[in-house]
Order: structure tokens, then sequence, then C-alpha cells
């Protein structure tokens, strides 16, 4: 909802400041006062083409901006994430639970005509701008009929009034057209890439070939690092076992009377052993130099096997090492970093070689898939058709009632629904609606046939059908009573009033009968000389006032005024 337009230089609106709200508000005043101008500021945050030659006179530039209270999971909310800007919570009014999200968006068009716009604070393209503009606002005016013209906004519109029936169907009949495309894709690749896949399978062969004959172990590069530090330096290793063992418990070709730590051990033992008996705490000693002499013992066992070992290596066992090592690396270089990614690299494309060498297989396994989706699909198709010409008969009905009160008598909507060649995303048909001005007529688009005028009561009445199942918070119509009057007017009034029961309106019109209708009159008055326009929010004399001035021409004649206020009474009955 538009909560407040801000207008500046534009036209012969030098700065006014337009409060807006939920329900019906009209936009009255005198031609040439200025009234299409809050149109055009409108547009201006729509996206639409900037023109120099709206900016008033001696200005350097125009400004149009909004002020908009959006709900939670509005789409303009993340349009406006994505481009940077920032929409502000809300709190502390009556509209704070339904709608608790300010969003400010502007437009500047300066004299040379070059434009820049902002949306929630940040720069943004004029194309975002446009973006978030057609979530908020429909525009239906004398030369532009923004919604419900393309066939894409037609069968939206036409698949919310058909309801959740058809909706569920539409979700499924999605869930094989997505699976269709993908099936088609693949074997698509499969037919096309033939040759390329073949020689991609004949590498992926040879390479875990190479893998496999290596057969890399987890780890294994981490230990075989270690090894070839051993074997490099066996001489020292085997030196500085040999001068431990021989300081422990002496080594095979050591001096017999050499004195080791054995030795030493066992003098100590035996000197304490011997006044063990006198003393616990000496033969608790004793035993302890005991252990010492086992544990000197073991070690020197140990350091005699290591050596063993050390001689049984070698220089072969480094070269053994050494060769394993290089095959290792040699597959890292090719396949990966380090072993673990290369064990990785040959998983994922076992699984690729399985795919490629499977391929006629896939084919004939793929092309079933498709007969039998694309079997599915045309009885879904078919489903969805019959439901959308139940709707659009009921709608061209509901569409073409309200016409016959909006003084088009003998025009009528009509929807066409016609099979289509091929399988969309929504199903096998095209739809098109169209209007007949009379029953012989033969149906056109809308928009071809159709005055400004016409056009915008088809539009309203599409929307009042509309309203409950597939709204848009803001509605503005641009004098859409052009050409009518007398009953039809009050019409038009009761269904701009029905509308604004869903959604916000915003009107300009030149006929009492629909501003009485409004929840909001608002005023747009020129000065004397026509230069300059002042914006104002009328209360309900002053609106009584300007009833009788659009009745009769000028505002004092007592009769006009009695007739204001009768059509004020009867709107409030509405």
């Amino acid at each position: 909802m538009i909560e407040e337009i801000h207008i500046r230089d534009l036209g012969v609106i030098t700065d006014a400041t337009l409060p807006l709200g939920p329900g019906l508000t009209v936009l009255t005043g005198e031609t040439g006062a200025g009234k299409t101008m809050v149109v055009t500021a409108l547009g201006m945050l729509l996206g639409a083409r900037s023109d120099a030659a709206a900016v008033r006179s001696g200005a350097k530039s125009a400004l149009s901006q909004a002020v908009v209270r959006l709900p939670d999971d509005h789409a303009a909310l993340k349009l406006t994430d994505d481009a940077g800007g920032e929409a502000h919570p809300i709190e502390g009014d009556d509209l704070a639970d339904e709608l608790p999200h300010e969003l400010i968006l502007s437009r500047t068009v300066n004299a040379s005509g070059r434009s820049r716009a902002t949306i929630g604070g940040a720069a943004a393209p004029i194309g975002v701008l446009a973006r978030v503009g057609e979530t908020l606002v429909a525009v239906h005016g004398q030369s532009d009929q923004l919604r419900l013209r393309s066939a894409e906004a037609q069968r939206s519109a036409l698949d919310s009034y058909a309801g959740n029936k058809l909706a569920t169907a539409l979700k499924k009949y999605r869930a094989n057209y997505e699976e269709y495309r993908s099936a088609a894709r693949e074997l698509r690749e499969v037919r096309e890439n033939a040759r390329a896949r073949a020689f991609e399978a004949q590498s992926l062969g040879q390479a875990l070939k190479e893998i496999d004959s290596v057969k890399p172990q987890p780890g294994e590069e981490e230990s075989l690092d270690a090894e070839s530090a051993r074997l490099t330096n066996l001489e020292q290793l085997r030196g500085a076992a040999q001068t431990a063992q021989g300081a422990l418990v002496g080594g095979n070709d050591a001096d017999l009377e050499a004195v080791t730590v054995s030795v030493l051990l066992d003098s100590a033992h035996r000197a304490l052993a011997q006044e063990a008996e006198e003393d616990p705490a000496l033969a608790a000693l004793a035993k302890r130099v005991r252990d010492l002499m086992i544990q000197a013992s073991d070690i020197g066992d140990e350091l005699s096997g290591y050596l063993s070992d050390l001689n049984a290596e070698g220089p072969g066992k480094l070269s053994e090492v050494e060769a394993r090592r290089s095959a290792l690396k040699k597959l890292t270089r090719k396949y990966g970093a380090d072993i673990a990614e290369v064990l990785q690299w040959a998983e994922t494309n076992r699984a690729r070689l399985d795919q490629l060498s499977d391929d006629p297989a896939r084919s004939e396994a793929l092309e079933e898939k498709l007969r039998t989706l694309r079997q599915d699909m045309n009885q879904q198709s078919l489903e969805l058709m019959d439901l959308r010409r139940a709707a659009a008969k009921k709608l061209a009905a509901a569409v073409s009632t309200e016409l016959k009160a909006l003084a088009m008598p003998n025009a009528s909507l009509v929807v066409e629904i016609e099979e289509a060649e091929k399988f969309g995303p929504d199903g096998k048909d095209t739809i098109a609606f169209k209007l007949a001005p009379h029953q012989d007529a033969t149906p056109r688009p809308l928009g071809k046939g159709a005055s400004g005028g016409e056009l915008s009561r088809v539009m309203l009445a599409l929307e009042v059908v509309l309203a409950e199942v597939d709204p848009v918070p803001t509605f503005i119509f641009d004098e859409v009573d052009a050409g009518v009057g007398g009953k039809a007017a009050v019409e038009i009034g009761k269904r701009l009033a029905h509308l604004a029961k869903h959604v916000q309106v915003l009107v300009v019109t030149h006929l009492p009968q629909v501003a009485a209708y409004a929840d909001r009159h608002v005023l747009v008055l020129k000065s004397d000389d026509s230069t300059v326009s002042q914006v104002n929010v009328l209360s309900v004399e002053e609106r009584t006032v300007e009833l009788a001035r659009m009745l009769a021409g000028h505002e004092n004649s007592e009769a006009a005024r009695a007739h204001a206020k009768e059509l004020l009474q009867d709107a409030d009955q509405l």
C-alpha cells in the first residue's frame, strides 16, 4: 500500500505531499489543474521513460517519492535487498501487524532528461525500480493498460481464478514437465556427444588403470617418508645403536672386561643386597636397582634386534622405498595434491566411467522414460485445459455482467483457450483475453478496437472480478469513467468502491458520481495564472463543495450542493 506520495517541480506542481491510505482515493480538479501529474509521478516510480518536458519550467529537476507499506512476504522486499536497499520495520500503528515494513522509492529527472532512482535508500538502475513497481502498482490509464495485457499475466489471472483444484493439478504437471526436460537434456547429451564421451571413457579407463596398478593406500605417503628418512641415515642409526648397546650391556665385539651399565648396576645391587636384611629402606632401594638391571638388559636386547633389522634392510630396502615414493608422486602430479585426493578422484571418475560405458542402455532407458512422461503430461495437460475452460467460462460471464453495468451493455469478454503444439511449463494450451464490443462482432485482443475509456472499464470489470483471488496492492485508474455519465457513472463508482475493499485504489475522475464513493478525496487546484497547482485532501464539507462544482460548474449552487450531499449519502450506504 502506498502511504504517501511526495511530488516536487513536476509539471504545474511545485511541491506537494499527498497522504494516501487504504480504500478508494479520488483525484479531482479542473482540466489542466495537474491531476495527471500525480499519475505521471507514480509512473516515474514504475520505471517509465524519463521526460524532461515534465520538469517544471525554471526548475533543475523533478522529484517523485513514495512511502510504501509492505507485508513480511512481499516480493518487493527481496528485490530491495538484492539492490542493496533497506526497508525499515514499523511498530506501534494500526497497520503494523499487517504491514510491518516501510519502503521509500524515489526518482529524480533533471531538465536534460537524465534520471536517478533509489530503492530503500540505495541507488538502483531504472530497470530494477520498474521490477519493484510491478509488484506494487497496476496502472490502467487512457494510453497505458499495463496489467493483464500480456499472455503470461492473463494465464496467471485465470489460473488464480480457477482455484485450488487447478493449482494442485498444475503442481503435479510441472513436476513431470521439469523431469521431462531433464531427461531430454540427458538423452540429447548422450546422442550428440557420443564421440566425445567415448574419448572421455578411454581417457578415464587409462587413468584408472594406472592408479589401480599402483594400488595407493590412505596415509601411505607419510609412512614412506618416515621410512626413507630412516634408511637414508642408516650408518648414523647403526652407530648410535651400537654405542648405546655397548654402554648398557656390551656389544658382540666389546671387551669382556669393559665396565658397562649392567656391570655397575650388578655391583651396586650386590652391595645393597648384603645389608638389605638389616634395614627395610635399604631393601627397597636394592629392589629398585634390580629393576634398573632388568630394564638395561631389555633395552640391550631390543637394540640388538634393531641392529639386526638394519643389517637386513640395507641399500636394497631403501631402493624399494624410493621406487614406491616415485610411483605415488607420479599419481599426485596427475590426479590430486595428495593420495587422499587421488583416491577421491578415482572413486568419482569410476562412477563416471560406468555411466559413459552404459550409453546404449542409458539411451534406451531415457527414451522409455520420456515416452512415459509424455503420456502422463498429455493426460495432465488435457485436465488442465478442461479446468481452465470451465474457469474461463465463469470468468467471462462475470466480467460481461460487470461490463453491462459499466455502460457497455452489448460488450462481452471472451477467454479463448486453444491446444498448443508443444508442452510448456503451464501445460499445452494458449490463453487469450478478447473483447467483443457487440454480439455479432469478432472478438479482438484487449487494447485493439476499444477506446481508452472503454478499455479502462474492461480492465475495471476484470479487476473487480479478480480482486479476491489475484490482487495487486495498488490500482490506479486514470479517467476510467471517460465517455459515461448518469447511472453508468454511479455503477463505476460502486465497482471501484467494491475493488477498494480488497486493495488500495487511486482514481483520477471528472465525475461526481464516482468521486462520491471515495474514502479520501484529493483536490488538485490550479492558481489563477495556471502556473502552479496545489494538492489538498478535502474534509466532508469541502467534498460537498467540490462535488457541487463538478455537478453544476460552480460550487455556490444550492441545488448542486443538495445533490452533492445526496450523492454522498447514497455512497455511504454501500
